[in-house]
C-alpha cells in the first residue's frame, strides 16, 4: 500500500471483514474486462464463504480465473466543505473455489443464515435451497485495510 500512514491495524480491519454487510467481489471478466458484484458474505476467521446461484457470470468468471478480490467498506462519510470523504475500507486478494462437499456447503451456509438471520435457525432453508445454491469459499491470501487521512489524523492526536 502506498499510504502506509493510512494503513489499518490488522484486527481493525479483520472486525471490517467480520462485521461489513456486504462487499463487492472483483473478478476477471468477459474479453479482459474487470467484472465487480456485490455480494453478501461471512468470514469464519481463515475464509471468506458466499452463495450463488448455480450458473451466471459470477460462476463463469471464477472457473475462468479463481483469483479475486473482495472490498468491504465500513465509513463513507462525505464532507463536502473538504472535499473528501472519511472512510474505511479493507480489500482481500484470494482464491475462489466451489465447495462440493455437502457438509462444508451446510457450513457455509450456515454462518450465512447465522450472521444474516441471527437468531433463526436457517436448517430448513438450507435444506430447501441447498440443490440449487453454490457455496463458494475464498482462501485468504493477504487483505490490507486503510483509512481517510484525516481519520489517521483524528486517531494519532
Amino acid at each position: 500500500m502506498r499510504r502506509f500512514k493510512q494503513l489499518l491495524p490488522e484486527d481493525e480491519s479483520l472486525e471490517i471483514l467480520r462485521d461489513g454487510s456486504n462487499a463487492i467481489l472483483a473478478l476477471q471478466g468477459d474479453e479482459e474486462y474487470p467484472y465487480a458484484v456485490p455480494v453478501s458474505y461471512v468470514l469464519d476467521g481463515e475464509n471468506i464463504y458466499i452463495h450463488s446461484a448455480l450458473a451466471g457470470h459470477k460462476i463463469d468468471c471464477i472457473s475462468y480465473n479463481p483469483n479475486v478480490s473482495l472490498c468491504v467498506v465500513k465509513e463513507d462519510n462525505v464532507v463536502p466543505e473538504e472535499f473528501t470523504t472519511y472512510f474505511k475500507s479493507v480489500i482481500v486478494f484470494g482464491r475462489a473455489s466451489f465447495i462440493t462437499d455437502k457438509e462444508e456447503m451446510i457450513y457455509g451456509l450456515r454462518l450465512l443464515g447465522d450472521k444474516y438471520s441471527p437468531g433463526i435457525d436457517s436448517t430448513d432453508e438450507i435444506a430447501k435451497c441447498l440443490s440449487r445454491v453454490a457455496v463458494i469459499k475464498i482462501e485468504i491470501d493477504s487483505f490490507t485495510g486503510k483509512e481517510a487521512i484525516e481519520l489517521t489524523r483524528m486517531r494519532n492526536k
